[in-house]
């Protein structure tokens, strides 16, 4: 198991370049400021079949100084995520040994999980724990036992295969929803890219060399210094009020918001957040934790408060003045003075009263038909 995880590295290397990714700028945002980050939460993308949720996340691998990529199956147990007791050496020596999990493994590189979703609540409980502390604590079997586990958690989803709950949901840090390709142009683009890697990975892959090692780069100097940015109170008066105005639910958002601009800052080689980095991560940190809107403001103190006017009264032209000749009592433009005279509530044809918008007509009348007698059917004989 040591061997195949250390020879992870050099895998990735023949993998997509992440560099070379193709109409999903916000997904790629997201996965890097979750590599700068790791206590970020992770990341939880969203969106259908064929949008490059998992090629993204195996180039980031490769972009991280441990290079790792482990992937959790749908049907791992507890025990094969989080590590339990040795039991070969508990039988050959008596003696208690920890024997890691897939958490362990993945300590410095990314853990992805494909259809997130469907995984069983526990096993998501217990990733998001310990992709939000970076320490994976055991204690079973006899087995006290906790170490490092700084994990870039990657989850993918697609929302026609049932939905994560939403306590589980909140939890995640970024979330990103992907639709489906936007253009043409764009979709020319992925499949041009795809083709010329499939043709020749090696040369695809030495083409995007010099941009993917400038870009591992700046990750490992933003891993670096990113504890050492700063943020001004106006720029945290600036997140309080987009949690706010979003209806976000407890202070996770705020702390969510703040990182991922101290990270977005780091990245971009900044030593301060500015609200541009606040700008850019936001709807990341808020797009699955907005609730409704907050109520408006109420009125100034002695003045009533005004219902909000529906939207069909906002919409309904105002009703237009009566012509001179209908004021006085005559005859409308082109009735024969001779005719009955117009009531004061005038109506049209189907008799609906002209101020009822959007009413429906009474019930009309209709006449009978004469429907055809019938012939009588022969007797059956006996």
């Amino acid at each position: 198991m040591i061997s195949s995880t250390e020879s992870a590295p050099s895998v990735q290397a023949a993998g997509f370049p992440f560099t070379a990714i193709e109409g999903q700028p916000q997904l790629q945002t997201a996965l890097l400021l979750a590599a700068v980050d790791p206590l970020l939460g992770g990341v939880l993308v969203e969106g259908p079949r064929g949008t490059a949720k998992s090629t993204s996340a195996r180039a980031l691998a490769a972009l991280l100084p441990a290079g790792r990529f482990v992937n959790l199956p749908l049907g791992a147990t507890e025990e094969q995520l989080a590590g339990s007791l040795d039991l070969e050496a508990a039988l050959q020596r008596s003696a208690v040994v920890f024997r890691p999990g897939l958490l362990a493994r993945a300590h410095g590189g990314i853990l992805y999980v494909d259809e997130v979703n469907l995984l069983a609540d526990a096993l998501v409980d217990l990733l998001l724990d310990v992709s939000a502390s970076g320490i994976n604590r055991v204690e079973r079997d006899g087995v006290s036992h906790q170490h490092d586990a700084r994990i870039t958690l990657v989850g993918t989803m697609n929302p026609e295969e049932g939905q994560l709950r939403p306590q589980l949901l909140d939890r995640f840090g970024l979330f990103v929803r992907l639709e489906n390709v936007p253009s043409a142009a764009v979709r020319k683009a992925i499949v041009k890219t795809r083709m010329a890697f499939d043709a020749s990975p090696q040369a695809f892959v030495e083409q995007h060399a010099a941009a993917q090692s400038d870009l591992a780069q700046r990750v490992k100097l933003a891993r670096e210094r990113v504890a050492a940015v700063a943020w001004t109170d106006a720029v945290h008066d600036d997140v309080a009020q987009r949690c706010q105005d979003a209806g976000v639910e407890g202070v996770r958002a705020d702390l969510v918001m703040l990182r991922a601009a101290r990270a977005h800052a780091a990245l971009h080689g900044r030593s301060a957040v500015t609200p541009a980095d606040v700008q850019a991560v936001a709807e990341l940190a808020l797009a699955h934790r907005r609730t409704q809107a907050a109520p408006p403001a109420s009125p100034p103190s002695g003045e009533p408060a005004q219902p909000p006017a529906s939207e069909e009264q906002a919409q309904a032209p105002p009703p237009s003045p009566a012509p001179a000749s209908q004021a006085a009592g005559g005859a409308p433009s082109g009735q024969s003075g001779n005719g009955a005279a117009p009531s004061a509530d005038p109506s049209p044809d189907n008799g609906t009263p002209a101020d009822a918008w959007g009413a429906m007509p009474p019930p009309q009348l209709v006449a009978m038909k004469t429907v055809k007698a019938l012939k009588p059917l022969p007797p059956k004989k006996a």
